[in-house]
Parts: C-alpha cells; structure tokens; sequence
C-alpha cells in the first residue's frame, strides 16, 4: 500500500491551479443517465472517485472517454440506452455518491436495484432522505438483502417535498430525478452548496428546467427528454481550502488559480484573523504568511456558507501551531474528529469531548509514522507534516487518491519536499 513521505520545514512559494470540484464532478456524471445524448465534461478531476464511477456507469450502458480536449480534461459520457439497471454492491461501496444512479435510472428506465452504499468511518450517513425523496416522486422502494428494488413504471410524478434537515446527496438526488419527472417539483429546506447550482447549470444546458439551486427551495419544471450538453465543471472549493491552509502553515506566498475565493470565504476570514495574508484576485486568491506564528482562532462547521465541515482537519491542523487555543466544534458528521489522535502523534495537544476539540498550539511538530483514516484526515496529515520536524510517512493514501488530483506534484511545484512511497518499495516524486 503507497505511503506519502514529507520532510517538513521548506516553505511555499509559487503558483497552484485548482482542480475540477470532485464532488460536483460525480453528481454530473451520474447525469449522464438522463440522456441518450453525449455530455461533455470539461474541467475534470483524474481521481479514484471518478474512475470507481465511470467504472459503475460502464456497467450500466455508458460509453465513458477521458482525454485532453481544447478546454483541458475531459469526459465525454454517452448512454445511448442503459443496457442495465442493476448497481452492485462491490461498486456501489467504493464510493458512496454511486448510489445517486438510482434517481436517474428510475426517472429513465422506470426500475432500478442499486446497492445501499453500507456504512462509512465518519458517521452512519443514512440514505433515508433519498428514498423518501424518491418515493415523494412516485417511486415504489423495497429493500431486501442490502438492496434497493426500485419501480416506477408509469414514470415519476413532480411533488412538494420537505426535507427535515439540510442533505447535499438527497437534494442533488432528488434534482436527478425530478428533471424528466411529469410534473413540477419543489424541493424545500434544500442544501445551499455551490455544487448544486453547478448541477443545476449543466441539467439546465441539457434542456432541464430548475431554478433556485443554491438557496433552501429549489423549483423543477419536469420535461419530456433531456439532451446532451457541453459543462464545465466548477473550480474544487475544497481543494482550494486545503491548499490555502498548506501554504499558511508551510509560510512563503502561494497563487492559487483557476480558482473561485467567494466559495471559501468563510475559511479566508479566519485565515486572516489567524494573521495570514489574503489576497483575492480575479481567477483565485494569494496566500501569505512570512514566518510569524498565527493566533489561534475558534471554528464552527455549518452548512454552506458556512465553514465546511471538509475544511475541519486542515484547519485544525493549522492550530496545533497556533499561539494560543483554539476550540473546533463539529456540527455536520460525527466522528470526525479521527485525525485528532494521529496529528498528536506529531507531537500536537488536542482534547476531543463530543462534538469539540481543543487545540493548545506547540512550539513544534515532529515527523512521525501516521496513518489516514478518511480523505480529508488524510490530507491534514500532510499539511501537519510540511511543517514538522524531520520525516512524516502518511499510510493508507488511498483515501488522498479519491478526492485530491497530482498532490505531490502540486506541493513539489512550490518547493515541498513531498514524494510517494510505493507499495513495491520505490519512491515516486
């Protein structure tokens, strides 16, 4: 299994282009169902989670074509007609955001058996909200055997739906499925993330008709036939956080381009409460810090726009150098806090109670062995190490490969000292 080496204490400097957003990339590939009709993807992330997924859509009648196109990476997804529709568990568990194939499969097929996702290391995440959007829409829903039988012959129905707390997947899966629906949709208390306007452009540039995405109550005016479309899929926020952390807790000046600041806003402005510099400029923003040691500053996760619960450990890694203590309070997922114990080993001082997480900063990090547990712990552990003592070895990486694209290369680029350990032994810059 590779493993990351960093030996930390070089410092950031020079410029970063930020990838395709992962996790609207996924949600507009599974919109390739709804069409017999090519849809281009530009801006494409090359990651883990995309291939598991254009693995699963293959298996479903997709034609799925990555390449070098005149506006970067691309996909092109082409379902001239959905040869099956039955989803199995030993895809559908690679990624949980498969299961979202569902919702299309019933509104073009009519019936459906898609795997429940199983469970996941950082909270239960049901899919209750999903079913009961779909079953809204007309669906009839049996679960048997970790299976979801899904029929809907007649087709689906538009309908008044009312979520009872804010859900990403279920509102995307319910946009997924509305758009051919007969009917108008309204989707109320409706998640605000910029990925679902991003959804709702390209579902628009198909034909759909949807209004609202990205405030709470989202309008769909079901259509007859979708058909295909050219989208570009939206700068990753998440990335762009991560690495605006990075060089705040490396020092030195870091460019991030291709980039949307407004998306992160609510991270820049604790950055630069911490005593980071911030410059937002017309395609991303600058990042600053020359030597001094930051302020510790409290953070809250929140549905957007508030702060991301995907930016928790990164940020935290950056407090356990902070001068002072910082309080972390986690109100999306529990047990999101497993990075706690692993950054501690480099030497950091993190109490966890519950939902909250006390970081007393350090003078010093120290290089140890750590071992990810989920993406963006995985991730905090590499910022945790540009800044530590000596050697770092981050194990159990796949977790980095599914959500952040050539990061090695990114972070050697502005003079990192990172390179990948393979599985055979070797070392890969």
């Amino acid at each position: 299994m590779d493993r990351i080496a960093i030996i930390g204490g070089a410092r950031l400097n020079g410029e970063i282009p930020v990838s395709g957003a992962k996790n609207s990339a996924i949600k507009l590939m599974a919109a390739s169902l709804l069409t017999d009709e090519p849809l281009r993807l530009t801006n494409m992330p090359r990651l883990a989670d995309t291939r598991f997924l254009g693995k699963l859509l293959s298996r479903l009648g997709v034609s799925v074509t990555e390449s070098d196109g005149p506006d970067g990476q691309q996909t092109i997804l082409h379902a001239p007609e959905i040869t099956s529709g039955f989803a199995p568990y030993d895809l559908v568990r690679q990624m949980r955001a498969s299961f979202n194939v569902l919702g299309p499969l019933i509104a073009r097929t009519g019936q459906a058996k898609v795997s429940l996702p199983g469970g996941c290391t950082i909270g239960a995440r049901p899919v209750d909200l999903h079913l009961q959007a779909l079953e809204a829409l007309g669906a009839k829903i049996d679960l048997h055997e970790g299976y979801v039988y899904a029929q809907a012959p007649r087709g689906l129905k538009g309908a008044e739906i009312t979520f009872p707390f804010v859900s990403v997947g279920a509102t995307e899966h319910a946009m997924l499925a509305a758009v051919i629906a007969d009917g108008v949709t309204v989707l109320h208390n409706a998640a605000c993330e910029p990925e679902l306007l991003d959804l709702q452009e390209c579902l628009n540039a198909m034909g759909a008709k949807v209004e609202g995405a990205g405030t709470p109550t989202v309008t769909i005016t079901g259509v007859a036939r979708l058909h295909g479309a050219t989208h570009a899929v939206i700068p990753d926020r998440i990335e762009m956080g991560t690495y605006a952390v990075a060089a705040a807790m490396a020092g030195g000046e870091v460019r991030l381009t291709n980039a949307r600041p407004h998306l992160i806003d609510s991270l820049l402005d604790k950055l630069e409460e911490a005593g980071c510099g911030v410059e937002r400029t017309s395609d991303g923003v600058i990042i600053r810090r020359n030597g001094e040691r930051l302020k510790a500053v409290d953070i809250e996760t929140a549905p957007y726009p508030g702060f991301a619960t995907d930016l928790q450990a990164q940020f935290m890694a950056l407090m356990t150098l902070a001068d002072g203590e910082s309080r972390i309070r986690e109100t999306i997922f529990e047990n999101r806090f497993m990075h706690a114990p692993e950054l501690m080993r480099l030497g950091a001082d993190i109490s966890v109670s519950g939902g909250e997480a006390r970081v007393r900063g350090v003078a010093q990090l120290e290089g140890a062995e750590v071992m990810a547990t989920d993406l963006r712990a995985s991730v905090s552990l590499v910022i945790a190490g540009l800044a530590a003592r000596g050697e770092t070895i981050v194990s159990r990486i796949y977790h980095l490969d599914r959500g952040f694209e050539r990061l090695e290369a990114k972070l050697t680029a502005c003079g990192a000292q990172v390179r990948r350990i393979k599985d055979d032994g070797e070392a890969e810059l």
